[in-house]
C-alpha cells in the first residue's frame, strides 16, 4: 500500500519508507491512500476470536501487502502478550483497561509493534543503525524505549519536558541504559515535539544519521491502537449482543483516536466518538467554533494530555477531507479543570470503587455527563493510576498499590542528560555521535 502526506507536497511512500523516515519530506504526516473495511464475515464472527487472531485481521487489512503473512502474525502476536479487559464502572459505561502491558500504558502495543516492525525492515535491508526520536509527555517514552529495548541496529533517544512527568513515568525510560538514551529538556512536551520535527527536516543531520520517530506521528505507531476498537466491540457484544458503543478517548496528540475513527471507517460499528480533554482544549474548541488554534500547552495533572497543537490533527482532517461537518457529526468534545478530573477519580472511587487514573478520569466523566437514554459508553483507562501514585493518592485519600512490574523501575538509577528547547544545541548533540 502506498501513503501520502497529509500536506500533499511529498511523492508517496511505501510502507518501509513511512516506518523508516516517520515523517514526510514536506514535513506532512503519511496516511495510508486507502483504508480496506473488513468483511461482514469478520464482524459476524468477532466474539469468538482471540485478541490476537482478531487483532491481526486487522493489521493484516494495513500491512498485508507490505508484510509476508507468517512475519506480520508473528509481530502482532508477540506484540500482543497481554489482556486489555472490558470492565464495567458503572451502569451503562465501562471501561477498556490498556494498562496491563509491560509499563502499564495504553502506548505498549503501538511502542512494541513498531520496535518489532522496524526491525523487521531493518533486518530486511541489512541496515546498520537506524536512530529513533521520540518526544513523550511521559508513558510514550517509557512504551517505545521498553519496546525497543536491546533491538539490534535501533538507537533510541527519549526527549522529555523537565519536571513535567511522574517520577515513576521518568524511571521507566531513563534506567534502562543499553541503546536508549533520555534527553531532559528544558521546556514544555511542545518543545520537545519541535526539536524532533527540526531535526527531521534538517538536511545535514539526517545526511550524518538515519532518523526516524516513535511518537504517533509514525503510522507503524498510532494504527495498531486499532486494535484496541476492535476487542472493545467484540467483548462488549458478549455482554451485550447488538450494542453500538459511544466511545470515549482521553486526547493529548490524537494518535489514539485517530486510529479508533480509522477502525470506524472499516466497518467497526462503533456508534460515536467523544475526545476528553484537558486544559488544553485546542480540540474542543475547533469543535465549538470551527477554527483550529493551537497553543502552548499548560500543565495539568493529566499530563499526558498536556497537548498544545495535536500532531495527529492533520491526519483527522484527512480522513474527513478537511471537511468540519464530517468530523462534528462524529466527534464530540469535552474539556475538564483539575479540579473536575480530581472530583471525578474521588466520587468514582467511592461511589464504584474503581480507580481512576487522571486521563482516565476524563474519558469516565464525558461519559457520564454526555451518553444519550439508552446509549452505552466505553472510556479508555490508558496508564495505571500507579503511575501516578502522589495525585491519585491525595486525591482519593487511600493507598495505591503499586505493582511489581512498576516498582522494579523505581530501583533502577536515573541516567539522562539535560538538553535546552534550542535546536542548534540538539542538533550539535545528535552530530557528536
Amino acid at each position: 500500500m502506498k501513503y501520502y502526506s497529509t500536506s500533499k507536497q511529498a511523492p508517496e511512500a511505501t510502507l518501509e519508507e513511512a516506518v523508516v523516515k516517520g515523517l514526510a519530506a514536506d514535513k506532512g504526516l503519511f496516511m495510508p491512500r486507502s483504508i480496506n473495511p473488513l468483511p461482514s464475515t469478520f464482524y459476524a464472527e468477532i466474539v469468538h476470536l482471540s485478541f490476537q487472531e482478531m487483532a491481526y485481521r486487522v493489521a493484516d487489512a494495513f500491512f498485508g501487502e507490505d508484510v509476508p503473512a507468517e512475519t506480520l502474525k508473528e509481530i502482532v502476536y508477540d506484540t500482543l502478550n497481554f489482556d486489555v479487559p472490558l470492565v464495567p464502572v458503572s451502569p451503562g459505561i465501562y471501561s477498556l483497561e490498556l494498562f496491563h502491558g509491560p509499563t502499564l500504558a495504553f502506548k505498549d502495543v503501538g511502542g512494541r509493534f513498531m520496535a518489532r516492525l522496524l526491525g523487521y525492515f531493518i533486518r530486511k535491508e541489512g541496515k546498520q543503525q537506524v536512530n529513533v526520536l521520540v518526544a513523550t509527555s511521559g508513558d510514550t517514552g517509557s512504551a517505545v524505549a521498553n519496546g525497543f529495548l536491546g533491538v539490534e541496529g535501533i538507537h533510541v533517544y527519549v526527549l522529555y519536558p523537565k519536571g513535567k512527568v511522574s517520577e515513576i513515568q521518568e524511571k521507566q525510560f531513563t534506567t534502562l541504559g543499553r541503546n536508549i538514551t533520555a534527553l531532559e529538556v528544558d521546556g514544555t512536551f511542545d518543545d520537545c515535539q519541535a526539536l524532533v520535527k527540526s531535526a527531521f527536516m534538517d538536511a545535514e543531520l539526517n545526511a550524518h544519521m538515519q532518523l526516524t520517530s516513535a511518537n504517533s506521528i509514525n503510522v507503524a505507531r498510532f494504527l495498531p491502537q486499532a486494535f484496541y476498537y476492535f476487542y472493545a466491540y467484540a467483548q462488549l457484544q458478549r455482554l451485550q449482543p447488538g450494542v453500538q458503543p459511544v466511545i470515549c478517548v482521553p486526547s493529548g496528540n490524537f494518535g489514539n483516536i485517530t486510529a479508533g475513527l480509522f477502525g470506524k471507517r472499516m466497518g467497526l460499528p462503533i456508534s460515536r466518538f467523544i475526545a476528553a480533554n484537558n486544559r488544553n482544549d485546542i480540540f474542543y474548541q475547533y469543535l465549538q467554533t470551527g477554527e483550529y488554534n493551537p497553543r502552548p500547552s499548560v500543565a495539568t495533572i493529566a499530563n499526558a494530555m498536556d497537548v498544545g497543537n495535536p500532531s495527529n490533527f492533520a491526519r483527522v482532517l484527512g480522513l474527513y477531507g478537511h471537511s468540519y461537518d464530517a468530523i462534528a457529526t462524529e466527534v464530540s468534545g469535552a474539556t475538564y479543570t483539575d479540579e473536575q478530573i480530581a472530583e471525578t477519580m474521588r466520587a468514582t472511587w467511592q461511589e464504584h470503587h474503581y480507580l481512576l487514573d487522571p486521563h482516565g478520569a476524563c474519558g469516565y466523566r464525558a461519559l457520564a455527563e454526555g451518553l444519550r437514554s439508552g446509549e452505552v459508553g466505553i472510556f479508555l483507562e490508558t496508564a495505571h493510576p500507579a503511575k501516578f501514585k502522589d495525585t491519585v493518592e491525595q486525591i482519593i485519600g487511600a493507598e495505591v498499590a503499586v505493582p511489581e512490574k512498576l516498582q522494579a523501575f523505581m530501583r533502577g538509577t536515573k541516567q539522562s542528560l539535560p538538553m535546552s528547547k534550542e535546536f542548534a544545541q540538539f542538533k550539535a548533540y545528535l552530530m557528536q555521535q
